[in-house]
C-alpha cells in the first residue's frame, strides 16, 4: 500500500482579474517523489507551487500539510529584506535542531562567504543564497520555482547531484530539459487551469501531451459532427413527433453548451526574425585579441573566424568574461591589443540577459514601438503593436502594462519580441532562454535554425546549445578559449568534461568544492540516477540529415530535365542563348547535388559512429 501523501492539494481554485487561473488543480506528493510542474507561462505552474507552500490562499479547495513535515520553498524573486547579510537569510531557514555551520558550508560551497549585503547581490548571487536556504535544512518536502535561473553550468551540475542525493520529496518547475530530464520521475502539467498527471518524468512528457492534445481534437471533431447530424435532423426530419423533436431540440442546445464550455489550449508564439540584406560570407575575424580587467586576464591571444550562418554558442562559468567576449567580437568592446575585423553588411540585434533596457515604468506597447507610435515595422511592413503582441501570447489589454508589472516569463517573451523585430543578419542572444516556458523555447530553437543569418549565443541550457549550436566556445581558464565543433555534448564527448568553475576564489571553496562542479563519469552518481547524455548530432546536424534526401533527390530531377533539354541536337542551332542557360544550370545543380551528397554522407557516417 502506497504511504499516505506528505503534501496534497485537491481540487485547488484561484481567479485572477475575474479570469479562472486554477479551476480544480490537485497535487500529491509522496515521499520522495520527484515531480516536474510543466506549463505555458501564465498558466498558474508558481501559483500553484505558491498554494502548495502556503504562500498565498486558494479561493477554493482543500490543502493537506502532514503534521510534522517540514516543507522549504524557492520563489522566483527571494525577498531579502531585513537581513544583514547572505549569512543570516541562509540561517533563517533551518529549523530549530540544524545546525548552523551546514548553511555556511552551502553558502562556501556556492561561491558566498555569508558576509555580503543581500540587497547588492547579482541575479546569479542571489539564486545562489536562496538555495543554500532551502536546502540547509534538507526538508521533508522542497519546492523549488526554476532553481537554475542566472546559475553557470557548474552550479547548475552541483545542484543537481547534490538534489539527487536528497532524501527530500520534490516539485520542480524549471525550463532546463536536461535538468528535469535528470532529476524528475513524475510530471504534472498545469493546462487550463487543471493538473494532468503522468506517472513518468519528464523525459517522456512532450510525447505524452502530444498524444493528449491529439485525442482531444479528435473528440471535439466527433463533437463537431455529431451538431451538425442533429441540426439538419432539425430542419428537414419528420416534424409529426414533437415531443421527440423538443427532446432531441433539448440535447442539441446541451452538446452546443458543451462546444462553448470547452477552453481551447494557449495559442503558440508566433516567432519570425525581421530579416535584413544578406551579410558578406565573413562575418567576424578576431586576431590575436588580449583584454584584461586589472590584474585578471578575460581574454589571452585568441583568434576566431565566424562566418554568414555559423551558429557559435560561448559557454563557461560565471565571471569567466563570456559578455566581454561577445563585446569584443561585435566590436562594442575594444581589446587591449589584437584587432577586430567586421564584415560588410552586417545588422545586429541583441538580447542580453540582465533586461537592463527594459524600465519599469514604460509600457509594453512603447518597449516594442519605441514610444509615440501603435505600429512596428517587421520585415519593411507596418504592423499594429497589438497583432504583433498576440505572436507572443500577449493579451491587448496589457498594451497599456507598465512593464514592472509583466512576470519574469512575460519580460522574456518582450525582449524576444524587441530582438526579433529589428532587421538583422546577426543575431547576439545573452542567457535567451532564462524564463521562457518550454514550447516557447521549441519554437524558438526552430527559428533559429531556419534564420539566414548569423548567431552568437551565451548560454548555460544544455539542451539548448545541442539543439542550436554548430561549434562551441569554451573557457579554459587563464583567458584562454578553446572552440570544439558541435553542440554542448559534443564539446563534452571532445574535451572529456564539461564547464568548470573559474577557480577557487570563484567558489568560495577549496580543491575538491571545484572538482564537484565538474561533469562525473555516471559511475559516480547516486544509483537510480540517468547516465550522462550520449554525443548525439546538433539540432542542425540531425534537420540537415532529414530533409537533405529530399533535397538531392529535388537537384536529381532537375538535373535528369537539364540533361534532357541539351540533349536535344537542334537546340543550340536553334536557340544558343537557352543552350548556354541550360548548360550553366546543369553545372550548378551537379556541383549543387555533389555537395549535398558528400554532406549526407559525412553526417550519416558521423551518426552511425555514435549510434554504433
Amino acid at each position: 500500500m502506497a504511504p499516505p501523501p506528505l503534501l496534497s492539494l485537491q481540487g485547488a481554485m484561484l481567479t485572477l482579474g475575474g479570469k479562472p487561473l486554477l479551476d480544480g488543480a490537485d497535487l500529491s506528493v509522496a515521499p520522495g517523489a520527484r515531480i516536474c510542474l510543466v506549463g505555458r507561462n501564465g498558466s498558474g505552474k508558481s501559483t500553484l507551487l505558491k498554494i502548495a507552500a502556503g504562500e498565498i490562499e486558494a479561493d477554493a479547495g482543500v490543502r493537506f500539510l502532514q503534521p510534522g513535515a517540514s516543507l522549504r520553498y524557492l520563489p522566483q524573486e527571494p525577498d531579502f529584506s531585513g537581513f544583514p547579510t547572505t549569512a543570516a537569510y541562509a540561517e533563517a531557514g533551518l529549523g530549530p535542531l540544524d545546525d548552523p555551520h551546514v548553511a555556511l558550508s552551502l553558502l562556501r560551497d556556492l561561491g558566498l562567504s555569508g558576509a555580503e549585503n543581500p540587497m547588492t547581490l547579482s541575479g546569479g548571487e542571489a539564486r545562489r543564497a536562496a538555495l543554500a536556504r532551502v536546502l540547509a535544512p534538507e526538508p521533508d518536502i522542497l519546492l523549488l520555482d526554476e532553481p537554475t535561473n542566472h546559475l553557470d553550468l557548474p552550479t547548475i551540475l552541483w545542484l543537481e547531484e547534490r538534489l539527487a542525493r536528497l532524501r527530500s520529496a520534490m516539485v520542480l518547475i524549471s525550463h532546463d530539459r536536461r535538468f528535469l530530464q535528470d532529476l524528475t520521475r513524475e510530471t504534472v502539467w498545469i493546462d487550463r487551469g487543471r493538473a494532468r498527471h503522468l506517472a513518468r518524468g519528464f523525459s517522456e512528457f512532450e510525447a505524452w501531451r502530444d498524444r493528449e492534445l491529439e485525442e482531444e481534437d479528435k473528440q471535439q471533431h466527433k463533437l463537431d459532427r455529431k451538431i451538425v447530424a442533429e441540426e439538419h435532423w432539425l430542419r428537414h426530419g419528420v416534424s409529426g413527433r414533437r415531443k421527440r423533436n423538443v427532446k432531441r431540440l433539448a440535447g442539441l442546445q446541451t452538446l452546443r453548451a458543451e462546444r462553448r464550455q470547452r477552453v481551447m489550449p494557449t495559442g503558440d508564439v508566433k516567432l519570425e526574425a525581421s530579416e535584413a540584406q544578406i551579410s558578406g560570407k565573413l562575418v567576424i575575424e578576431a586576431l590575436k585579441l588580449h583584454k584584461a580587467w586589472g590584474d585578471r586576464v578575460i581574454v589571452d591571444n585568441f583568434t576566431t573566424r565566424v562566418l554568414r550562418g555559423d551558429r557559435l554558442g560561448i559557454v563557461g562559468a560565471n565571471g569567466a568574461g563570456k559578455t566581454t567576449l561577445v563585446n569584443l567580437l561585435t566590436g562594442a568592446l575594444a581589446p587591449d591589443s589584437g584587432k577586430v575585423k567586421l564584415g560588410a553588411n552586417l545588422d545586429m540585434a541583441t538580447l542580453d540577459q540582465s533586461r537592463a533596457s527594459l524600465k519599469p515604468d514604460t509600457t509594453l506597447q512603447d518597449a516594442l514601438t519605441g514610444g509615440g507610435s501603435d505600429t512596428v515595422e517587421i520585415n519593411g511592413e507596418r504592423r499594429h503593436v497589438v497583432g504583433y503582441m498576440k505572436d507572443f501570447l500577449f493579451k491587448p489589454e496589457q498594451a497599456r502594462t507598465p512593464i514592472g508589472k509583466l512576470s519574469g516569463g512575460e519580460r522574456g517573451r518582450l525582449m524576444l519580441a524587441r530582438a526579433l523585430a529589428k532587421p538583422s543578419n546577426l543575431l547576439v542572444l545573452d542567457e535567451p532562454t532564462n524564463d521562457l516556458d518550454l514550447e516557447t523555447l521549441d519554437l524558438l530553437e526552430e527559428m533559429l535554425a531556419d534564420y539566414p543569418g548569423t548567431l552568437i549565443v551565451v548560454s548555460h541550457d544544455r539542451d539548448f546549445l545541442d539543439r542550436v549550436a554548430t561549434s562551441v566556445l569554451m573557457s579554459e581558464g587563464d583567458g584562454r578559449w578553446f572552440e570544439y565543433a558541435g553542440g554542448y555534448s559534443d564539446m563534452i564527448a571532445q574535451r572529456g568534461m564539461g564547464v568548470e568553475a573559474r577557480g577557487v576564489e570563484a567558489r568560495g571553496a577549496d580543491a575538491p568544492a571545484r572538482e564537484n562542479a565538474k561533469e562525473k563519469p555516471s559511475k559516480e552518481k547516486p544509483a537510480g540516477d540517468k547516465p550522462a547524455p550520449k554525443a548525439k548530432l546538433s539540432f542542425k546536424e540531425q534537420h540537415a540529415l532529414t530533409t537533405l534526401p529530399k533535397k538531392m533527390d529535388e537537384l536529381r530531377d532537375k538535373r535528369t530535365k537539364l540533361q534532357a533539354l541539351l540533349d536535344d541536337p537542334e537546340l543550340y542551332a536553334r536557340d544558343p542563348a537557352k543552350f548556354a542557360k541550360a548548360s550553366e544550370m546543369l553545372g550548378g545543380v551537379e556541383t549543387e547535388l555533389a555537395a549535398a551528397e558528400e554532406e549526407w554522407l559525412e553526417l550519416e557516417i558521423r551518426r552511425e559512429t555514435l549510434e554504433g
